[in-house]
């Protein structure tokens, strides 16, 4: 079905730069990013080798967060399809795949879960075709994740703004409740207290900013960082 070429690099370890960390409640987890195995099927397959169609995309549960945010979930099977380099044969693979959508609007959370459960699933159903597409991140016995992300530190310009911008932290309890943002952890990005602000970092913050605004946090231009009040929790 594949040359050798593509066989060897399939067969490769995953470099663990490739690798994000996310934490959900009490629990570490690993992923790979959306684009990151997009790209890999793209570079492994060929362009215009591979295709995907939504197999089923199905609403699960509706409920309002305290914050009055509207929370929407789906489930989405998607079925992977990679041609050889002739188009005479094909492989296909397939998976479950969820999402979460919360947004101050029934049609943006619908959106944002819809497009985060087909997303889940299509790098599920990657996931059948080896390392390069994260299966090793399913093994349970290894610690995939990379050293540089377990240790990671703020960096020096992000505790510049920090002491420019917001307060310097007064207290180690958590002021919060990490369910309440569900939806950004899925996304790959990390809330972090401080002083009596939360602070959201992680990847492609623009991109993200509709859930960003949903959650009630708000864009502080000169220091480029999205914030909100952790006394806002309570209303």
């Amino acid at each position: 079905m594949f040359n050798d070429k593509q066989n060897q690099v399939l067969a490769y370890e995953l470099d663990s730069s490739r690798i994000k960390s996310r934490s959900k409640g009490n629990i570490n987890l690993s992923y790979l990013e959306a684009f990151d195995v997009i790209e890999t099927a793209n570079r492994i397959f060929g362009y215009g080798n591979w295709s995907y169609s939504i197999t089923s995309l199905v609403e699960v549960s509706q409920e309002t967060n305290s914050n009055q945010n509207i929370i929407i979930a789906y489930r989405a099977v998607v079925n992977v399809t990679v041609n050889d380099l002739s188009h005479n044969k094909h492989i296909s693979r397939e998976d479950v795949g969820f999402g979460t959508g919360i947004a101050k609007t029934l049609a943006d959370a619908h959106e944002g879960a819809a497009k985060e459960a087909v997303t889940d699933s299509i790098k599920r159903s990657f996931r059948s075709f080896g390392n390069q597409f994260g299966n090793s991140l399913y093994n349970k016995s290894r610690n995939n994740q990379p050293q540089q992300i377990q240790q990671q530190q703020p960096s020096r310009h992000y505790a510049q703004v920090n002491q420019q911008q917001i307060q310097q932290p007064t207290t180690q309890q958590q002021s919060y409740n990490p369910q309440d943002y569900a939806s950004l952890y899925n996304l790959g990005l990390t809330i972090m207290e401080q002083g009596q602000n939360l602070i959201v970092t992680g990847d492609d913050l623009y991109n993200k900013r509709d859930s960003l605004k949903a959650c009630g946090f708000r864009f502080n231009a000169p220091s480029k960082m999205w914030w909100k009040p952790i006394e806002q929790q309570s209303a």
